[in-house]
């Protein structure tokens, strides 16, 4: 789970940039959470009902937590990501690709903020990138071997 200060942002980020599909979203009076997963085979098939009902019958589910206020809150700062000051703890999560390359020309034409390009350092086969909250986003091909 990541909080998300803005929902409308967040969400356009994860499914318009990233491509997952929301599959559900709950409310619980002063927070809403989010339930977004990357389209499957057979999703095209699915009502939004049925969706939501097997949202947790699949694998790699983002959910996504908005507490209510935070978007219009000029003094709220945002959540900790886990890799700045003070401490460390969460890093980042992880989407595979078919091609890093191509998928972060595509990025950067959509202006998504990358935290190390492909390009950078000596790990030329990854990336990260940032979503709207500062997460980090590690972008690996799909045949990676360790």
């Amino acid at each position: 789970m990541l909080r998300i200060k803005d929902p409308k942002k967040s969400l356009k980020f994860y499914q318009e940039i990233i491509g997952m599909e929301l599959l559900d979203q709950h409310s619980g009076g002063d927070f809403t959470l989010y339930f977004l997963a990357f389209p499957q085979k057979g999703d095209e098939n699915l009502s939004a009902e049925e969706k939501a009902k097997g949202r947790f019958n699949r694998e790699g589910i983002l959910e996504l937590t908005h507490n209510h206020g935070t978007e219009d809150d000029p003094n709220f700062k945002g959540y900790a990501n886990g890799n700045e000051d003070p401490g460390r703890g969460f890093g980042h999560i992880a989407i595979s690709v078919d091609d890093v390359e191509k998928t972060c020309e595509r990025f950067e034409q959509m202006g998504v903020r990358f935290k190390k390009r492909p390009s950078d350092g000596k790990m030329r086969h990854i990336a990260f990138i940032l979503d709207e909250d500062n997460y980090w986003i590690e972008v690996v091909p799909k045949k990676m071997s360790l």
